[in-house]
């Protein structure tokens, strides 16, 4: 995926406002944003990001610690010019073996990490908490306080197997807010989950206004996959490949104590309360993307976008009975039932996305 092919998917077919781009660390990327504002295609916003026809970029960077007492987890950034990444890439040159890739190894304390994303302007935000393999709660720690000040933090990324209901367990998160981010790897899984922000303007300076929660900017709500279709819900066991009811226990299956384990009895094991959310904590929305319902093709979504714009128009807004229409009654079916919370669904578990059954 090149800057350009993920701005244009988030501006033309997903509807998205605003993208975070977490390898614009890398240079060869920031070259091509530098050519793509030499030419025309991008402006430098005033208040921050990188602006693409309707949307606006916030430039990331994505990087692997480890304490000496912990597993690797982890950790977000996002800064508000091209200018402040590239001095943070300068930086990470010189504790990191290449910059080039995304999610390396930085060769440093994470407060260290912290401090100099703060010292640019930056935000910092924890990755993924629980999913099992290199991320906070999942692998690192019990307790956020066991790595850092919680107050440093400008939010967490809860991940596609746990949403406002499970993260709130775990009282140290009261004040925390939350992203529901889709952390995609291709362009089709951009927006499978995506935040809903009351702004003013489309910049970093907003963006960090919504995490502070100042000048009546905020987050209107969260939307995600159900946690049951996320590939790592359901703890696993690495001898017969089988989910396991709960963690800890011998596998059912092949009485193997060998296992991952998953976002549901991790989340159980750091509890430290029964799921309590702050007032002022947004909704969480369910919702399942047009890839995860059976039978449906590029094919098909690229008719249906051609109609209705976007793919958040479809799975959110779009009459049942143009979509029956234009596609099927089927897929119009699929569509109403996941907006009613009421399809079949198949857990995910052991690196496998659950399905709709």
């Amino acid at each position: 995926m090149t800057f350009h092919h993920v701005v244009k998917e988030a501006s033309t077919q997903k509807g998205i406002s605003m993208i975070g781009i977490i390898d614009a660390h890398s240079p060869p990327i920031q070259a091509e944003i530098e050519e793509g504002i030499s030419n025309g295609s991008y402006q430098e916003h005033p208040n921050g990001g990188i602006r693409y026809q309707d949307t606006i970029c916030i430039l990331g960077v994505e990087v692997e610690c480890k304490e000496a007492h912990t597993a690797p987890f982890h950790m977000l950034a996002y800064f508000p010019t091209l200018e402040k990444i590239k001095q943070f890439t300068a930086w990470l040159q010189l504790h990191m073996k290449n910059v080039q890739l995304s999610t390396q190894r930085l060769y440093q304390p994470v407060s260290v990490f912290i401090k100099k994303v703060k010292s640019l302007q930056g935000l910092v935000v924890p990755a993924h908490i629980f999913t099992p393999f290199k991320s906070m709660y999942g692998s690192a720690t019990t307790s956020i306080a066991n790595l850092f000040e919680p107050a440093l933090l400008d939010a967490v990324e809860l991940g596609l197997s746990a949403d406002t209901q499970m993260a709130d367990q775990i009282s140290e998160l009261a004040s925390i807010p939350f992203l529901t981010n889709s952390d995609a790897h291709s362009l089709p899984k951009i927006g499978r989950e995506y935040n809903e922000f009351w702004v003013e303007e489309l910049s970093f300076q907003d963006f960090k206004y919504v995490l502070k929660k100042a000048k009546g900017r905020k987050i209107v709500a969260n939307y995600g996959l159900n946690p049951l279709l996320g590939k790592y819900y359901q703890t696993y066991c690495l001898v017969c490949a089988k989910q396991k009811p709960f963690s800890r226990t011998l596998c059912p299956s092949c009485g193997s104590t060998k296992e991952v384990t998953g976002v549901k009895d991790r989340i159980s094991l750091v509890a430290d309360q029964s799921s309590s959310s702050p007032e002022d904590r947004p909704p969480y929305f369910h919702q399942i993307p047009l890839e995860f319902i059976p039978k449906v093709g590029r094919k098909t979504i690229a008719k249906l976008i051609e109609h209705f714009d976007t793919e958040m128009n479809i799975i959110h807004q779009a009459s049942i009975d143009e979509i029956a229409d234009i596609a099927n009654p089927t897929l119009a079916n699929y569509i109403l039932q996941a907006r009613q919370n009421k399809l079949s669904l198949q857990k995910g578990g052991g690196g496998k996305y659950g399905k709709i059954t």
